[in-house]
């Protein structure tokens, strides 16, 4: 984004104890901007999260907004709103007077709130159910309803810890691209934090990846799943085709080369390697690129999508198709075409290729 940065990150660190639970974290949030925090559990998330909030102090690092340091501003002062995976709504108040409540506390005027709570239902597709008792609501209805209450007093910064971690899968996907929308259409700047790669992806406009309370890579959701910059980040998204390599130059041009062939390489990397092949990269019989010859072992029907199983000698690799590509029956010769600048990807890692080894 085009836009001033509204939150500033500058080098934070924390330790409960003798455990360094951050370490040197800075980024910068738009105005505007939705961004993930995605990471495994233990990665530092809620914690960072929970030092925006002023709930917890760092250790050392800066946090601004809008340029204005917030060291010494109390949770309460910061015009930030909070919502999290157990929605915690009040259960002796109804639907209005939950998403009320903290326009009543602000001072808001008796009218306007009834104007901001109408206008924010509507928003959240629950205009008509402003007298229900919440304990009646489905998991998704009370979800909106925790959303609505957190998005009435238009806090200046969202911040969503796993807000749908409780919630069944197949609600989980309806609600994660109305989250976007909602998010998007009130141009709400948001830090959403989750494990779950799918839901960072569907809804935020960039994401830091962590680990180990540091930051991997931060990028647009494409951008990282196009080109991860470290064999963790391949790892974390599911990209498991990996096998060994050594990285070579010759005539001002980069190779690895491995058990299934040398290809071209963009990194200018020299020695051991590990080489991911991406499974969506691949081409069915054709004749230019990097051709591989292996037999399909296994073919798996996903909706749209195909994700068959292919044996290179010792080596088996997962690829995806679309279901109505013509493949070939389990157990047959299969010919792949693979595009060397989309598909292939080194890292300076050692290689753990139990994943793609025959039992």
């Amino acid at each position: 984004m085009n836009s001033p940065a509204a939150l500033r990150i500058t080098n934070i660190f924390k330790a409960f104890a003798d455990k360094q639970v951050l370490t040197g974290i800075t980024f910068d949030i738009s105005s505007g901007e939705i961004v993930a925090l995605l990471g495994p559990s233990g990665c530092g998330k809620s914690t960072l999260l929970s030092i925006i909030a002023g709930i917890e102090k760092q250790d050392d690092g800066k946090i601004y907004w809008m340029g204005a340091p917030l060291d010494h501003v109390p949770p309460h002062r910061r015009g930030f709103g909070l919502m999290f995976q157990d929605n915690v709504l009040f259960p002796h108040m109804n639907v209005f007077e939950n998403v009320a409540f903290g326009l009543k506390m602000s001072g808001m005027e008796k009218d306007s709130i009834q104007v901001k709570v109408a206008d924010t239902l509507e928003l959240v597709g629950l205009l008509g159910l402003e007298n229900r008792d919440v304990n009646s609501l489905s998991g998704g209805e009370q979800q909106r309803v925790a959303l609505a209450r957190a998005l009435a007093p238009q806090p200046r910064l969202l911040m969503l810890d796993e807000p749908l971690g409780s919630i069944d899968r197949s609600l989980r996907e309806r609600l994660m691209s109305e989250l976007r929308r909602i998010l998007r259409q009130m141009q709400q700047t948001a830090i959403y934090v989750t494990h779950d790669q799918e839901e960072a992806f569907t809804i935020a406009d960039r994401i830091v990846l962590m680990r180990q309370g540091k930051v991997e890579q931060i990028g647009k959701p494409e951008e990282i799943y196009r080109q991860p910059a470290t064999l963790f980040t391949a790892r974390f998204l599911g990209l498991t085709n990996l096998i060994p390599g050594i990285a070579r130059a010759e005539n001002n041009q980069h190779f690895v080369d491995t058990s299934l062939g040398s290809f071209p390489i963009s990194k200018p990397l020299q020695g051991p390697v590990t080489v991911l092949i991406r499974p969506d990269s691949a081409t069915l019989n054709g004749h230019s690129g990097v051709l591989l010859q292996g037999k399909l072992v296994e073919k798996t029907f996903r909706g749209n999508l195909c994700q068959v199983r292919i044996s290179f000698d010792e080596i088996e690799f997962n690829f995806n198709f679309l279901s109505n590509s013509d493949l070939a029956n389990e157990g047959e010769d299969i010919q792949l075409s693979l595009d060397p600048q989309d598909a292939i990807i080194a890292f300076n890692s050692g290689p753990d290729l139990e994943t793609n080894r025959r039992n």
